[in-house]
């Protein structure tokens, strides 16, 4: 089987001579390139998707199936599968790896952290995961879930880094209030944006005591090499693989948290080709959105009226009108604000849609997040997957109430400033 797979490899994965490398090499590259002498002699779990793959495009899981000794025994897919098959929020169930026939545990599915049956016979837990650095984006909850697990199981847990998409400088957003209700998409007391790879949020889960009863866990971390702190993924020369369906470039990166907490009533551009960069509905006036939030002068950005038709995901099949939403200037322009901004634009252009208030009728249906884990019975509100991702329900009353953004922005920013003096121990790149 390794033979085969190893032949199908440099068929598919060979660069030709003369193709510039990337500047930045990954975790499993600088690994590989070490001879992976880190995990000779070991069974290997790893936990990997589509998007972590070598320079050469091999997926992580191919490249160390066909390792000189390393023995790869299982593998583990956070949400949407390690093949990314699965679509947002969907459930994932085991199955048996076609290429290397070995088996795959879900961790979005029966189980969102690997159990002792899953980890029988292991001797190093290993994560390869590209990530986008939103707190709300699932992997990191699967990363501190995964580390857990190694902890209570007493094996090692060996994180193969990747670059932050957004660069390693930014940091905006809200940090949950202590006692909040966790959720698998706010499972961190960590800004929205908290710009840091997986290497580094990982030590600083551990450090922090953040996983369960305080546990800490044998961690070793595989470094970038040529990263550095104000390289957004496009500057690493590496190829981007989607990391979810819905992030198909690395450009996408940077509006997934401008927009995926556009709120229940709106469309984000999720169901047509411009995934993350809208705000749209049947009922708005895209001229009147667009002069509204270009008003206020938001560095780096440019709203632009639009017309279109979902094909799928909300208001599908509805004309929309709304806005696209514009990065002339990514290092300038803010990110997690703008959807707050635009819910408050909203809200002052159509009162009487009582946008930001909950509906009399609360919904039958479970939100995805109870369907698959939490198994609850009882109706949830229709803002109930918003305030799971923001992690503050406060948030949503103070902008019902009037509270103007820039308020809640300067209350976010002395959170942040707190934050990174925290980060600050736990940086591994300049």
């Amino acid at each position: 089987m390794k033979r085969a797979l190893a032949a199908a490899l440099v068929l598919l994965f060979s660069v030709p001579a003369d193709s510039e490398p990337s500047r930045v090499l990954t975790g499993i590259d600088v690994l590989l390139a070490g001879g992976a002498v880190e995990l000779r002699g070991k069974k290997i779990a790893l936990i990997t998707h589509p998007a972590a793959v070598t320079a050469q495009l091999a997926s992580t899981a191919d490249a160390l199936f066909l390792a000189t000794g390393v023995t790869l025994i299982a593998l583990m897919g956070p949400e949407h599968g390690i093949r990314g098959a699965a679509y947002a929020g969907e459930s994932v169930v085991d199955e048996r790896d076609p290429k290397t026939q070995l088996p795959v545990y879900s961790l979005f599915g029966r189980s969102a952290k690997p159990t002792p049956e899953m980890l029988k016979g292991v001797d190093v837990l290993v994560y390869d995961v590209q990530d986008l650095g939103a707190r709300s984006y699932t992997y990191v909850t699967t990363l501190a879930l995964a580390m857990e697990a190694a902890a209570e199981a007493g094996i090692p847990f060996l994180v193969l880094d990747r670059p932050a998409p957004l660069g390693g400088l930014r940091v905006e957003g809200n940090i949950p209030p202590e006692g909040w209700t966790r959720s698998f998409v706010c499972w961190l007391r960590v800004p929205y944006i908290y710009g840091m790879t997986p290497g580094e949020l990982a030590r600083m889960i551990n450090d922090e005591g953040w996983l369960a009863n305080g546990k800490r866990v044998d961690l070793t971390v595989i470094p970038l090499k040529g990263w550095k702190r104000d390289m957004t993924f496009t500057d690493t020369g590496l190829p981007w693989v989607a990391t979810s369906p819905h992030i198909p470039h690395a450009e996408t990166a940077f509006f997934y948290p401008m927009t995926g907490l556009a709120g229940p009533a709106l469309s984000n551009g999720v169901g047509y080709p411009l995934p993350f960069e809208l705000y749209g509905a049947p009922w708005i006036d895209g001229e009147r959105l667009a002069s509204k939030l270009n008003a206020l002068e938001l560095p780096g950005l440019h709203f632009r009226p639009t017309a279109y038709k979902p094909f799928y995901a909300g208001h599908k099949g509805q004309p929309c009108q709304g806005v696209q939403v514009h990065i002339l200037d990514h290092v300038h322009a803010p990110l997690f604000a703008v959807s707050f901004y635009a819910l408050e634009a909203l809200n002052q252009l159509y009162p009487e849609r009582l946008l930001l208030e909950e509906p009399p009728q609360k919904q039958d249906d479970r939100t995805w997040l109870q369907r698959v884990f939490t198994k609850r019975k009882e109706p949830v509100s229709a803002w109930k997957d918003w305030e799971d991702a923001v992690g503050d329900p406060e948030i949503r009353r103070q902008l019902a109430k009037g509270r103007p953004v820039r308020e809640l922005v300067e209350d976010w920013r002395r959170d942040d400033d707190r934050f990174l003096k925290t980060r600050a121990k736990y940086l591994q790149y300049q």
